[in-house]
């Protein structure tokens, strides 16, 4: 199995970080320990290396940008203001086992009280138009965060006017942007939110990201965990461990009438073809 989008490196691992890569591992787990800024990146890159079977991935994340509180069910912090230093990423490039800018992208649902969006959404994308740069560069496929974003996403990526290579991380929208980022010629990676129950006071969010699923070409598909946040359904409640993506590729296997193995096999497949720098 292949956990496209993980961060074992970040401090939810601290004290046992070495215990779940052997897990993974074990399971025969192949993961993509993706970086959110300058010190989750280093991080991740040097936890690859210590390793067969991890790989990682570079960049800056669109809450990184500005400086604001998160808070959420699953972590809260204060993120840093940060800009992409090409070239300390350029020397992180140098690794063999860096696969993939990213996580990158738009990020409109943690904005800064009485922030200015439209100023907001203009530093989110140069920064983002750097990072996809900066992979053509290098030539890396990107990881895209998309977070109450899915127009302005998509009227980036258009304005490129050129193939791109990227997979569209935690998808969880519905089908008609689904289907135009498809058309675009990029990946989706789902997660443990496809395991979910519908929330009692918006369940037609979840019925529209199982249509996704189910609609979505199963060579467009990856899975992925975003552990140490969103374990799947039936671990909630625990810390999310990369390991666990085996519950995305079951749910997926239900909702499209196939086989477990049959979406370990493609969905494996489909990031090999995606991240060619993979050598495991």
């Amino acid at each position: 199995m292949f956990d496209t989008h993980c961060h074992p490196q970040f401090n939810a691992y601290k004290n046992d970080r070495e215990a779940v890569i052997k897990r993974c591992l074990d399971k025969g787990v192949i993961c993509n320990i993706v970086g959110t800024q300058k010190d989750t990146s280093r991080a991740a890159v040097e936890l690859a290396e210590k390793y067969d079977g991890l790989y990682a991935t570079i960049g800056l994340h669109p809450i990184h940008i500005t400086s604001v509180d998160v808070d959420e069910e699953e972590t809260t912090f204060h993120s840093r203001e940060e800009i992409f230093d090409e070239k300390y990423y350029s020397d992180l490039a140098q690794s063999k086992k860096v696969i993939a800018v990213g996580e990158c992208g738009i990020e409109l649902f943690h904005l800064p009280p009485e922030a200015d969006r439209a100023e907001i959404l203009a530093n989110q994308k140069a920064q983002f138009l750097t990072q996809y740069h900066f992979a053509k560069k290098h030539d890396l496929p990107m990881v895209i965060h998309v977070r109450d974003a899915y127009e302005e996403t998509l009227a980036i990526l258009r304005e490129l006017n050129e193939p791109i290579r990227a997979t569209i991380h935690c998808y969880t929208g519905n089908w008609r942007y689904a289907a135009q980022f498809l058309d675009l010629g990029l990946y989706l990676g789902f997660t443990g939110v496809i395991t979910f129950p519908p929330k009692k006071t918006t369940p037609q969010a979840q019925f529209d990201l199982l249509e996704v699923v189910r609609k979505c070409p199963i060579d467009r598909m990856l899975i992925e965990t975003d552990a140490p946040y969103l374990a799947p359904q039936a671990h909630r409640g625990e810390r999310c461990e990369p390991w666990m993506v085996e519950e995305v590729a079951k749910k997926i296997a239900e909702l499209r009438a196939v086989t477990p193995e049959e979406i370990v096999k493609t969905t494996d497949n489909n990031a090999r073809q995606l991240f060619t720098k993979i050598s495991a």
